[in-house]
């Protein structure tokens, strides 16, 4: 089981703010590194290394897929990237700034939903409750039908 790197996240709201602890790190600020970050901060969503290297469906330049994921790891290690696990997929990879963030994945279409923490507290209490867990839902999310493919059966 891949386990999350738990560094603190770096505040780098802005991608010159991630460039910058980057170089602050004491990393060198290559340029895959660059198209890595610049991917990361185009998307508004987590997306797969393999989409990562794909460049976004062509937006941004293509990378090789082991130095995406090289680089993945080296800025998860100084905060600058988290990665979760949505499903039997591929893992996630989201900005790490802005706070924390647990998530909920659609089963069925793929769609992944970032929440804030309390907005899932509730559900952290009934585990609690009935098992005596305490659940966090970032590195594995919540896995179910989003509203839409509940309505539709289950299909897209």
């Amino acid at each position: 089981m891949t386990e999350s790197h738990h560094a603190a996240p770096a505040e780098a709201p802005h991608l010159e703010d991630a460039l910058a602890v980057v170089r602050d790190s004491g990393l060198r600020l290559t340029a895959a590194r660059r198209v890595l970050l610049e991917v990361l901060y185009a998307a508004d969503e987590p997306l797969s290394a393999e989409r990562i290297a794909g460049g976004l469906e062509g937006r941004l330049p293509s990378s090789d897929l082991a130095s995406v994921y090289a680089n993945l790891e080296t800025l998860e290690r100084i905060g600058l990237v988290r990665h979760f696990h949505a499903g039997h997929g591929a893992g996630l990879y989201d900005r790490a700034s802005g706070g924390p963030r647990e998530y909920l994945a659609c089963e069925s279409c793929g769609a992944v939903r970032a929440v804030e923490p309390a907005e899932l507290d509730g559900a952290r209490r009934e585990i609690r409750s009935s098992f005596g867990y305490e659940a966090r839902f970032s590195h594995f999310p919540i896995v179910g039908l989003c509203e839409r493919c509940a309505r539709n059966g289950g299909s897209r």
